[in-house]
């Protein structure tokens, strides 16, 4: 992989901001898209666009032959056996709103237990709430350790006989941990919970392969890995689909309706009420493409080597002045780095940062469960993708050193 090549891809990369070139490193939040994804959507709305499944004419046909090849196209990108067993959603938010709403239709009842974790986005911990208030599950978090990581006497104690789902983040949109899924879907397997893996913040990063990370239901969102924004993949088994009550009802998920009932199609079908996003959809196999054209090889080595650099040239840099949160990149840290620096506030040093031309988030990242088990109200994020350079890096740092120089005021 170019490096340089590859930033050519990115037409946004050309902007500048208050004078200087944009350093963008807010991936973890979404991706840029390279001009071949952007054109892919183009393409489709001048020569594809109606309604998928329902129209008889040469277009529609069309316009359903392209959608099902990028379900095709999505089912080889994780490893899935089936194209049925892909579902397309808005982003992994509705993933799993989707899955927590139809488990608890159809698997969950009052006192069953759902495990998680402390380092869950909020998307994977919200809507296990909703089931909490209505029927009334239990729900319980594994802890982490100081370093970032599961503590795994929690996941012993929690991962046992009575669990019905446990549900877990891939890489933490936080703390870079990258998290051990097999060891933990085999221990929910032989504790008869089912097992749901996040992996929003890993499938840009790494090779994702469902039948060696041994979960039984796996999602993603389109955008965070080049797509457009509006798609996401809901991977599921698909004898696990089939007993699943549907989530939204509508057009195309039915099979028949009735005065007095009602029957649905196949999965992937029954998940997929209403016009689908067929132009996110086939947007995405294009974006599918080009980050596998890239090698996953490439893309992991330049992203930990990135991690890496920016890790230990902000150690020597403001040694304790700033703290990283997270494991060490030599225990494994993936794709972002956060941050706090003493005496300023995250929001205010995301502002300065700005002004420096570097896109950077500062917040509480959708992980407030995070926040309270290191006490801070908020971190500074820089997240890295392939089209990041340890020039980047570079410049981040010269606007940190600003920033601190500023809140350390003369003398």
């Amino acid at each position: 992989m170019n490096i340089e090549d590859c930033r050519k891809d990115f037409p946004i990369l050309e902007r500048s901001f208050h004078g200087r070139p944009l350093v963008y490193l807010d991936s973890a939040a979404t991706s840029q898209k390279p001009t071949k994804v952007i054109d892919a959507e183009a393409e489709f709305y001048r020569t594809l666009n109606a309604n998928v499944h329902r129209g008889v004419y040469a277009l529609s046909e069309e316009a359903t032959a392209a959608y099902e090849s990028a379900r095709e196209r999505t089912a080889r990108f994780i490893g899935a056996k089936d194209p049925e067993e892909i579902i397309f959603v808005r982003g992994t938010t509705e993933g799993l709103n989707l899955l927590a709403t139809s488990l608890g239709r159809s698997h969950l009842h009052k006192g069953d237990r759902v495990v998680s974790t402390e380092m869950e986005h909020h998307s994977n911990i919200v809507p296990w709430h909703f089931l909490r208030e209505h029927p009334g599950i239990t729900l319980d978090f594994i802890g982490l350790s100081d370093d970032g990581e599961l503590i795994p006497s929690d996941v012993e104690r929690l991962v046992t006989k009575g669990t019905s789902v446990t549900t877990f983040t891939h890489v933490s949109n936080v703390l870079g941990t990258l998290n051990p899924v097999r060891e933990i879907a085999d221990r929910a397997r032989d504790a008869g919970s089912l097992s749901i893996l996040d992996a929003a913040q890993s499938a840009p990063h790494m090779k994702l392969d469902v039948q060696k990370l041994g979960v039984d239901f796996l999602v993603f969102s389109g955008h965070k890995v080049f797509g457009p924004t509006g798609i996401g993949v809901v991977w599921g088994r698909k004898e696990l689909l089939q007993q699943m009550a549907p989530y939204m009802g509508g057009g195309e998920m039915i099979m028949e309706v009735e005065k007095g009932k009602v029957s649905y199609k196949d999965p992937p079908y029954k998940f997929e009420a209403g016009t689908p996003n067929v132009a996110g959809a086939v947007t995405l196999a294009a974006a599918l493409d080009y980050v596998e054209g890239l090698g996953w090889e490439a893309v992991a080595s330049h992203e930990r080597d990135l991690v890496a650099d920016a890790w230990t040239r902000m150690n020597d840099a403001f040694g304790d002045k700033i703290r990283l949160y997270g494991p060490s990149p030599k225990k494994g840290h993936h794709g972002v780095v956060s941050f706090a620096l003493k005496g300023v506030h995250p929001h205010d040093m995301a502002s300065l940062l700005d002004n420096e031309g570097v896109a950077i988030r500062a917040g509480h990242h959708c992980a407030q469960l995070i926040m309270r088990r290191y006490g801070v109200p908020a971190l500074t994020r820089a997240s890295f993708s392939v089209y990041n350079t340890k020039n980047d890096t570079s410049r981040l740092l010269d606007a940190l050193s600003k920033v601190e120089a500023f809140f350390r005021g003369p003398g």
